[in-house]
């Protein structure tokens, strides 16, 4: 049978990803230039991971400052019930996937500079393949392929669990949990959640709230967490002294840190961080956020085991790193092992014909797309624009914090001096913060304190974060 020749397109960048930073990315392309995007994804929708969230996850942070900087996501409400009560809203995984949906469906594809092709799996070299048909396609890319996947998170439907499970044990994904009532079986007299990170903390909480004894469930920890407290995430004036105030005492902790463990309890101590558990050091910051009540709620789970990683989960017993435990014969596993960011090397963002997208702000993903796609539309230079665009390393332990703030910092000092791009930084919804501190009248005394007190304690932070990387390095 004689081969079958690829079809043969053209385009100007060919984005590999259609997830929160693809998406970004082409947005604020599609603005800032005339050139023609083709976005290649896996997934039979756009919006990457949130394909496979479970049901009931939402943003961490307010829907404010996520998703596409064109395209507002959410209503600007504060919630008036629930956990987030006094808080803006946080998107829900389903009013995600919707919004990521409309975006690529009436803005993106209509405008006749963007082609979509979902289904498919890029292969290099310009080249990807249906993977319903097999039918593949080769891209003849003018400028340059944007990898959005290099940061990819995992998650519970899609991983491989790193434990031995034996016949008879029931393991689930998150995602399964509120489809149990389908099983007709009675309840398992037990859940166990396995995990330490936003995922475990999101199925705990909901477990309770849907209606689960806390007194029935284990929670398997194999490092408590910092967690970043969400009411210094609002952008909102009303939360200015929270916010801007709580930058500025971010600051001073960095400038009068001596250790890691000294700055993250002054974290603790100025209200940036909380913990679940005031009796536990923290071994982990993976820049989860909660709202005060949702800590309250896991303090509910008194039955948490440390004992290290889950090395297999037999009949009637878990095993861990450390020790084993019993556990009754109906129990419900709960997987939340999922790693939500690769451990991946960072590496220059532009790279000749190559993008690779990474945050060049922590934590935000989605704003730093949008910001390198700025980036790559108004400037030529290479070398410029991996100044502007230096790639932050994702804090996988604590010792990792201090660099990643100072990476951070650095760039911003950089968008700092470029009038052109902290003119668009101060209008994009993604920032989230910009017009918060563009509106302060200049005759308020107080804010304009705030302010001068953040400035005065970022050049404090900055003289002192180099040697705190440093100490946590050697």
């Amino acid at each position: 049978m004689p081969s079958v020749m690829p079809s043969v397109i053209d385009t100007d960048y060919l984005v590999v990803g259609s997830g929160a930073t693809g998406l970004a990315f082409a947005d604020t392309l599609l603005d800032e230039t005339d050139a023609h995007v083709t976005i290649v994804d896996r997934h039979g929708k756009p919006g990457g991971h949130w394909n496979d969230a479970y049901p009931f996850v939402t943003l961490h942070q307010p829907s404010a400052f996520y998703g596409v900087n064109s395209t507002e996501l959410g209503t600007g409400r504060k919630d008036t019930t629930g956990l987030n009560r006094g808080l803006y809203e946080l998107a829900s995984g389903p009013e995600i996937s919707g919004y990521y949906d409309r975006l690529v469906s009436s803005r993106l594809v209509p405008s006749g500079r963007v082609s979509y092709h979902p289904m498919c799996e890029y292969e290099g070299e310009g080249r990807f393949r249906s993977l319903l048909s097999g039918a593949v396609t080769q891209v003849q890319v003018r400028r340059r392929v944007v990898d959005a996947t290099y940061n990819s998170p995992s998650v519970p439907s899609t991983h491989t669990p790193s434990f031995a499970v034996a016949p008879g044990v029931h393991l689930v994904p998150p995602n399964a949990l509120p489809g149990l009532w389908s099983r007709q079986q009675p309840p398992p007299s037990r859940f166990t959640v396995l995990g330490a990170g936003k995922t475990a903390m999101d199925t705990c909480v909901w477990l309770v709230q849907a209606g689960a004894d806390p007194d029935a469930i284990t929670w398997v920890v194999p490092r408590d967490s910092w967690l970043i407290n969400r009411v210094t995430t609002q952008p909102a004036p009303e939360f200015f002294d929270e916010v801007i105030g709580g930058q500025a005492d971010q600051m001073a902790a960095f400038a009068e840190a001596t250790s890691t463990e000294d700055l993250f309890l002054r974290l603790e101590a100025c209200g940036a961080l909380t913990r679940v558990d005031r009796e536990r050091t923290p071994g982990m910051f993976h820049l989860a956020t909660v709202a005060p009540g949702e800590v309250e709620v896991l303090r509910r789970i008194r039955d948490v085991v440390r004992l290290g990683r889950v090395r297999a989960l037999e009949a009637g017993r878990m095993v861990l790193d450390d020790g084993e435990v019993a556990v009754p014969p109906d129990t419900l596993f709960v997987d939340c092992t999922a790693s939500a960011v690769r451990r991946r090397p960072v590496q220059p963002v532009f790279q000749g014909d190559r993008i690779v997208l990474q945050m060049v702000r922590l934590p935000q993903p989605a704003f730093s797309a949008a910001l390198i796609a700025w980036v790559e539309a108004h400037r030529d230079d290479e070398e410029e624009k991996n100044r502007l665009c230096g790639p932050v390393a994702f804090p996988h332990n604590l010792d990792d914090y201090a660099g990643a703030t100072m990476t951070t910092m650095w760039n911003q000092f950089h968008w700092s001096q470029d009038r052109e791009l902290r003119r668009w930084i101060r209008h994009s919804r993604l920032d989230g913060f910009g017009r918060l501190v563009a509106g302060v009248d200049r005759d308020d005394e107080h804010r304009q304190a705030v302010l001068a007190r953040y400035r005065e304690q970022a050049v404090a932070a900055m003289g002192n974060l180099p040697r705190l990387a440093g100490v946590a390095a050697s």
